[in-house]
């Protein structure tokens, strides 16, 4: 049944279903990691990806392995979806020494580099240059990777935005520049911050491709990214893509979201990407309804598992608070 929709050629049966499996994995840590803020449980801040899951998934879904990503302050989808350890993510959360930054670094700072994810960024928009950077070493060196860039739909009004997609179109480095688009840069809506429709159009300003896609469809985000990241691969520069998604949750866990109405929400969660990929699974005969319940059943029991691993996990001790630090 593949056969009646055009995908990348690796992206195989298993492969959808692992990533129906991804998206309820980066849904429920985010919503648990939502109930411990509420409750006082973990501190500092973080922002959360729920409803935006799609974007992720599918975009890093088409890498191949030795390419790298630059997250976001939204960021733990895109962690995830680049193999990241759900236990050491949850501990970092916790303040554990099992995290990946020893309990230090927090929900903005989380970084695998083995795996290829060069690190979120707490930093709006901050993570762009360093994915030009990264970019050029890959071309430097002839080392044959890409790397993907998100960022929201605030970034793109950041010096940083223009000036790294300036130099990475004249330098023609293997870089997309994916913007996750969820209509709202904190508390102000895209349409008020930017006087043009698509995100996607500043692309021509710099001469390089820019395109606009449904950010909960998952084929059209696999086929978009794929494409851009073979032309960046044979050296055919950049490409910037516009993913039209919505965040659930607030901007931050302080956010009481008075800012949009109800109804807007309502209509945006009609548009979940999840639900959309399991009917089109469901259609295409890659799972049943069983195979989906069961699927997202062993994604709720894995962020179980790591919630336990977090709470069983040491907090550091004193002595090490001037450990990893460069000062």
């Amino acid at each position: 049944m593949l056969n009646t929709i055009k995908l990348p050629s690796h992206i195989t049966e298993e492969k959808l279903a692992s990533l129906y499996k991804e998206m309820w994995l980066i849904r429920y840590f985010d919503e648990k990691v939502d109930q411990f803020f509420a409750k006082g449980m973990i501190h500092g801040t973080t922002h959360l990806c729920v409803g935006q899951e799609a974007t992720a998934a599918g975009s890093i879904a088409v890498l191949q392995p030795n390419d790298k990503i630059l997250s976001t302050h939204r960021g733990h989808g895109h962690c995830i979806s680049k193999e990241g350890d759900v236990n050491k993510m949850m501990a970092e959360l916790f303040g554990r020494v099992t995290g990946y930054c020893k309990g230090k670094g927090g929900s903005m700072h989380i970084a695998d580099v083995e795996k290829g994810n060069l690190g979120a960024n707490g930093i709006v928009g901050g993570g762009i240059p360093l994915a030009v950077g990264a970019a050029l070493t890959s071309k430097m060196k002839n080392q044959g990777y890409v790397v993907l860039c998100f960022f929201g739909d605030g970034a793109s009004n950041e010096g940083s935005f223009h000036e790294s997609l300036n130099l990475a179109a004249v330098w023609d480095l293997p870089v997309v520049f994916i913007c996750e688009n969820n209509q709202y840069g904190m508390s102000g809506s895209v349409k008020e911050m930017t006087k043009i429709q698509d995100i996607a159009d500043r692309a021509v300003a710099y001469g390089m491709p820019g395109k606009v896609v449904d950010g909960n469809d998952m084929v059209e985000i696999m086929n978009t990214v794929h494409e851009a990241a073979e032309n960046a691969r044979h050296g055919n520069g950049p490409t910037l893509i516009e993913m039209k998604t919505y965040r659930w949750k607030g901007h931050s866990k302080s956010d009481a979201k008075k800012y949009r109405t109800r109804e807007e929400e309502e209509q945006w969660k009609q548009k979940d990407g999840i639900k959309r990929f399991k009917e089109l699974l469901i259609e295409l005969k890659v799972l049943t309804e069983e195979d989906a319940k069961k699927l997202q059943q062993e994604a709720k029991q894995e962020i179980e598992l790591a919630v336990k691993f977090a709470e069983n996990s040491p907090e550091p001790p004193l002595e090490s608070l001037l450990e990893d630090v460069y000062a």
